[in-house]
Order: structure tokens, then sequence, then C-alpha cells
């Protein structure tokens, strides 16, 4: 039987479509549901091109009901990967899915982690101290923002005079490339 993947993501789902294509017409695992708080998120449009089904969900549902982790046990997920997606995950997920959640920040951590650090908040606080390097980490999720065990990091340097735009470009590039490797890599360790 296939492993069974579960998407998190709040806005445009680049990382979604990179992991849905590298699944499409994968032997051993599928992408079975997208799931986003942010009902504009065009990671809906993504999965809609995908045929693969998608759930809007409120902050009360998330955070106040069962009725996430009761969906993804259901559809008998065996990985959830957050791409983008900023809420703090709760515990009572994290309980439900031990070790099975993870993360990816567009950063070295422990580096330029932690509440608020997302996106182009945290490529600007690299060029601000001036950093000769940056990267991504792929982590587990636990309680705390970015604090979970690494599980992989790709590095790149920061060229003098890389701007926002350059130094964004670069992580995503390395997103796109190890995200779905590192994936898969991890549902072949999992007992089946």
């Amino acid at each position: 039987m296939k492993k069974r993947i579960a998407i998190f993501a709040s806005g445009s789902g680049s990382n979604a479509q990179k992991i849905m294509e590298h699944f499409k017409k994968h032997n051993d695992a599928e992408v079975v549901l997208i799931l986003t708080n942010n009902p504009q998120a065009y990671v809906l449009q993504r999965a809609d091109n995908f045929e693969i089904p998608s759930h809007i969900f409120t902050r009360h549902e998330f955070y106040q009901t069962d009725d996430i982790i009761n969906l993804l046990k259901n559809l008998q997920v065996d990985l959830i990967v957050l791409a983008g997606f900023l809420w703090l995950v709760p515990q009572s997920l994290l309980a439900a899915f031990p070790n099975k959640i993870i993360n990816l920040h567009p950063a070295l951590l422990p580096k330029f982690g932690g509440k608020g650090m997302y996106g182009d908040n945290v490529h600007k606080a690299v060029l601000a101290a001036g950093e000769e390097e940056s990267g991504i980490t792929i982590h587990f999720t636990n309680a705390e923002f970015d604090e979970g065990e690494i599980i992989h990091q790709s590095r790149f340097k920061i060229e003098p005079g890389d701007t926002l735009e350059m130094v964004k470009f670069k992580g995503q590039q390395l997103e796109h490339q190890h995200f779905p490797k590192v994936i898969e890599g991890l549902l072949k360790k999992m007992k089946s």
C-alpha cells in the first residue's frame, strides 16, 4: 500500500506543487490531502490542478476540536508536511502523529528561527546580520517554532550585492530540489 502524505500550506504552495509533482506517478507514496487555514490560498488551485482533495479549516477547528486529527486518521495519513504553514501545531496533533510531522524553514536553524520568522522576514534578518551563507532546514515539528530535530540542511553562498530576491530565489531552488527527496527518504524509513 502506498504511503499517504497530507500537506498543510497557508499561501502560494510552490513547495506543495513540487511535492505533488514528485509523488504524482510514484509507486510507493502519494499526496492524499492539502489543508489550509486560508480560503484565498493559491495552494487550493494547485491541489485542484492535481485533482487532490483540499480542506479549509478555521482556527477554532484546528485548536479546539479533533476534526483535523480525525480527518487525517480516517485518510490513514503516514506523514504530515508543513509547506509554508504559519500556525503552531497543537499538542493534540503532535501527540496523534508523533515524529510524523515535518516542516521546512528557509534558513539554517538554529539561527533565524522562532515566532514571526517566516518568508521574507527570515531572508531580511539573514541579510541584516551580514551572513555569508544561508540555506534551508527540514526538521521534525514539535510544540515550539523551529525547534524540532533537524533532518536535513542544505546551504548556499550569499554573494556581496545579493538582494532579498536573489537570496529568496537561491533558497527556493534548494527547497524545490531537496524537500520532495527528503520526504521520500523519510517514508522509506517508516515501517509499513
